[in-house]
């Protein structure tokens, strides 16, 4: 089968990197990046919009829309609408994006829309520079060492499991609050202490989330320190009430985006393998 010609269109400096990783196996374009934002290390061949050879595949970011319904394209000074995007693919064109809604389903009706971010692979892979663009914002805002400090993660999946771990190689003392058996079978595996988020207390200074749903409200929240550092790992609509945490005088992070943030290369690479193994799985040949 022959190989697909594939649009990278917008999102940040991660899907720059993630276009210079498919350029290893594939012809690519991309679209919605303004030459500044390009690192002097990457060449890449940007889409023009007048071209008359259609693409067979489009990676979007995470997000891949905007509020307004255009194209997550932050790196780019003009507006990059569904229109134009769609002028530039083939009617049978596959289109690969994060975090999939409905909306953009209903703008690109006529398209497979393939989401990575389901991608066992890509998170499983996400997992550690989540964690370590985590610890960093903690190491950049913290007056203290990590070395000794009493640390709650709430959450053991993939991203919590690797908090643990570098928080250990630290020094912290790490705790992991957990709703039942399992997840507190899990935290012992990690070496780790576990405790019932129902007899949770105000005796750490450092909280790492990662649950995406109400854990700390104003009741939770009361108990901790106001020096106390929360950082929200969790996706919308997180596991944190801000209103709360900001009455309460409590220095909360809502740390989206990680890790792209910290990490571009490494998350823009991760995607690039996802979409390749997904390529792959659908016959495509890579060689």
């Amino acid at each position: 089968m022959k190989k697909p010609v594939i649009l990278i269109a917008g999102g940040d400096m991660r899907q720059l990197y993630c276009a210079a990783k498919l350029s290893d196996e594939f012809k690519i374009s991309v679209l919605g990046f303004d030459k500044v934002c390009f690192p002097d290390d990457l060449d890449l061949p940007q889409a023009d919009l007048s071209q008359h050879d259609p693409f067979d595949c489009a990676v979007l970011p995470v997000p891949p829309l905007t509020d307004e319904g255009s194209i997550f394209a932050p790196c780019s000074s003009q507006t990059l609408s569904v229109d134009m995007l769609e002028k530039l693919l083939k009617p049978d064109a596959v289109i690969f994006a994060g975090k999939v809604n409905e909306t953009l389903r209903d703008s690109l009706c006529g398209h497979e829309i393939l989401d990575y971010m389901l991608s066992e692979e890509l998170n499983l892979k996400n997992a550690v520079p989540t964690a370590e663009g985590a610890v960093q914002i903690a190491l950049d805002e913290l007056p203290v060492t990590l070395n000794g400090l009493n640390v709650l993660i709430v959450g053991m999946g993939r991203i919590g499991t690797a908090l643990a771990q570098i928080l250990k190689g630290f020094g912290a003392y790490v705790s992991a609050a957990v709703h039942n058996q399992r997840a507190a079978a899990k935290a012992r595996l990690q070496g780790i202490r576990a405790v019932p988020l129902r007899r949770l207390n105000g005796s750490y200074s450092l909280v790492f989330n990662t649950v995406p749903h109400m854990i700390f409200d104003r009741e939770l929240l009361s108990k901790f320190d106001r020096k106390t550092l929360f950082i929200d790992l969790a996706s919308k609509p997180g596991g944190i009430d801000l209103d709360a945490a900001l009455d309460l005088g409590i220095k909360t992070i809502w740390a989206l985006g990680l890790p792209g943030k910290t990490a571009p290369v490494t998350s823009g690479e991760i995607i690039a393998e996802t979409v390749s193994s997904m390529l792959a799985e659908r016959g495509v040949a890579l060689e």
